[in-house]
């Protein structure tokens, strides 16, 4: 399996980075996916059981792909704050000056 792998990386858009490089962009991911070898490595040695190793991975799993989409998320806020303040005639930094109209005034 390790081969067919490696085939495929082989076969990769030149100048695309590796994933080692990409992971290097992405810490906490970087750390759950080295937490996940050292559950199928049973870096510990307190997993004897195939059901302990499942639920762990499960758990972590479920963790890694929540904080892979709150990343997501508040990249694309971001992004989508950035072309906003990009648009012409969109200036969200001014304070307002008009408090309104007074209750006792008739309003123009």
């Amino acid at each position: 399996m390790a081969e067919r792998f490696s085939e495929i990386e082989n076969r990769s858009v030149p100048g695309k980075p590796t994933l080692e490089e990409r992971l290097k962009e992405y810490p906490e991911l970087r750390a759950k996916i080295e937490t996940m070898l050292g559950i199928i490595e049973n870096a510990g040695g307190d997993i004897e059981k195939a059901a302990e190793a499942e639920r762990r991975i499960i758990e972590e799993l479920r963790q890694m792909g929540n904080e892979v989409l709150h990343g997501w998320a508040r990249g694309q806020q971001a992004k989508k704050e950035q072309e906003y303040n990009a648009k012409p005639g969109v200036n969200r930094k001014e304070k307002k000056t008009s408090t309104g109209t007074r209750d006792w005034e008739k309003s123009k």
